[in-house]
């Protein structure tokens, strides 16, 4: 298995039954882990960074929210819109997006 230089994690409101319903889900969580993914697929980067859909971090009202590890930096009120700058300022330029960040 690969190590990823980073991971992002992407709340999509995944329950254990699989059923995918909740706050971050209905704010296009989905949509959100499709665009890292076309990103990541666009930019080569894959094998190098890897995304996760995730259950419930908890902050709803902050949602959706995305982590990017190691770093430790969580982001909030994420749009499908906002991966492809997430992507050129911290992934691929190692500072944190200020203005979602968390």
């Amino acid at each position: 298995m690969n190590k990823p230089k980073k991971h992002i994690f992407v709340c999509t409101s995944s329950r254990i039954n699989g059923q995918q319903k909740g706050y971050c889900h209905s704010k296009g969580g989905v949509d959100i882990v499709t665009a890292f993914l076309e990103e990541i697929e666009e930019r080569e980067l894959s094998g190098e960074v890897f995304v996760s859909n995730t259950g419930c971090f908890g902050i709803c009202e902050k949602g959706p929210i995305v982590v990017v590890y190691p770093d430790n930096i969580w982001y909030g009120s994420v749009s499908a819109d906002d991966v492809a700058a997430i992507m050129d300022e911290h992934i691929e330029g190692g500072a944190a997006l200020k203005r979602l960040e968390i």
